[in-house]
């Protein structure tokens, strides 16, 4: 492609778009690609827009499921590019990767598509399950390359023939920063109680419900340790958890709710271990992160998890959907000597260097506009 036409990055919240891809804008640009975002207005659109060349205001009912709504987000898109006209599309999310890469196909847009995970659609298989294939089937046919995070979402929508075989690509997620996300050098308070905390939007989808009923168990016997919950909990979700719910299990002092940070490393460097439970990802963001930092983990034996930890060498991995299996996760790495937990940490950054650089994500997408 011609390096002076815009790409155009779109996903389903201006959050979303700073968060995880801002190390990508910055990359493309510097490597002569303008950069031009489209996702619905929040409270980070305004910093969005100082990252990018422009930025598109695009609404969208993100938890929803109405024909109508989507046909009308279809047709947004179709404006959108119109008007444009990107030499090429980033697409994340379902959202985007159906009705964008639909929009663009009416175009004649090429569009490179992101599985990041899988969501609640495939979580738990239902009539919406197959209506989403259907139309993954449908806006797959004609995009240029759709990048996975892990091999089983990939083998998942080969299996269903979503995508052709050689336009499925696997790649480690958004990768991390290693020179941003490090350990701190600063050692915890030995004196201090355990932590556990868990970063996440507050879903039930990544095992927040699971994560306090292990902390009951764990404080049944160790009741100073220290159980965290850091992230948003307004998000559009048909599996979020509400603010009363939150409230009632800090009231039960079973866990502390410190909300959202725009600087998670400090919520990462003040855990003695990272926690995530989730039913699925596509690769973990936050589990990056901490292995970045030096941090243990546990997590479950799912897809995008398993990926990142290693039972016994930088952390432990558990059943999904059993509290009592993370539980006993807690309870394993509260045993172990403070050197085995430092030398799990240790594994962590080994981990991260040796597979989850982003440099290496960087040059997978060059080398995908440099294709079109």
């Amino acid at each position: 492609m011609i390096k002076q036409q815009p790409v155009l990055i779109s996903i389903n919240t201006s959050w979303n778009i700073f968060h995880f891809r801002a190390s990508l804008i910055t990359a493309l640009r510097n490597a002569g690609y303008p950069i031009i975002s489209a996702a619905p207005d929040d409270a980070y659109t305004k910093r969005l827009r100082g990252l990018v060349d422009a930025h598109h205001p695009l609404p969208m009912d993100n938890a929803g499921t109405s024909p109508l709504r989507d046909m009308l987000l279809c047709f947004r898109y179709w404006q959108l590019l119109r008007r444009v006209r990107p030499a090429a599309m980033l697409t994340y999310t379902i959202k985007p990767n159906i009705y964008g890469a639909l929009a663009a196909r009416l175009l004649g847009i090429p569009v490179i598509a992101n599985v990041s995970g899988l969501g609640t659609a495939f979580i738990r298989t239902t009539w919406l399950t197959r209506v989403v294939m259907l139309l993954y089937r449908i806006a797959f046919a004609h995009v240029a390359c759709v990048f996975f995070q892990n091999a089983e979402d990939r083998d998942l929508f080969l299996a269903h023939k979503l995508v052709a075989p050689h336009k499925a690509k696997l790649i480690a997620g958004s990768g991390i920063d290693l020179a941003y996300f490090k350990p701190d050098g600063a050692p915890l308070n030995a004196a201090a109680p355990l932590a556990f905390g868990l970063i996440a939007r507050m879903v039930w989808d990544k095992g927040i419900g699971e994560f306090i009923d292990a902390a009951r168990i764990v404080k049944a016997t160790h009741p100073q340790v220290m159980f965290r919950l850091i992230g948003p909990h307004a998000v559009k979700n048909q599996t979020a958890i509400t603010e009363a719910t939150l409230a009632a299990w800090v009231a039960e002092g079973v866990v502390e709710y410190l909300g959202e940070t725009d600087d998670v490393r400090a919520a990462i460097a003040a855990q003695d271990c990272i926690v995530l439970p989730s039913y699925r990802e596509g690769l973990s963001r936050v589990l990056l992160e901490a292995a970045a930092m030096g941090k243990p983990l546990i997590a479950t034996d799912v897809a995008g998890c398993r990926q990142v930890v290693v039972t016994g060498e930088n952390g432990f991995l558990c059943a999904p959907h059993n509290a009592q299996s993370l539980a006993d996760a807690m309870l394993q790495f509260i045993a172990l000597a403070p050197e085995a937990r430092a030398a799990m940490g240790n594994a962590s950054r080994q981990k991260a260097e040796r597979e989850f650089d982003e440099k290496h994500v960087f040059a997978a997408y060059i080398e995908a506009l440099t294709a079109i």
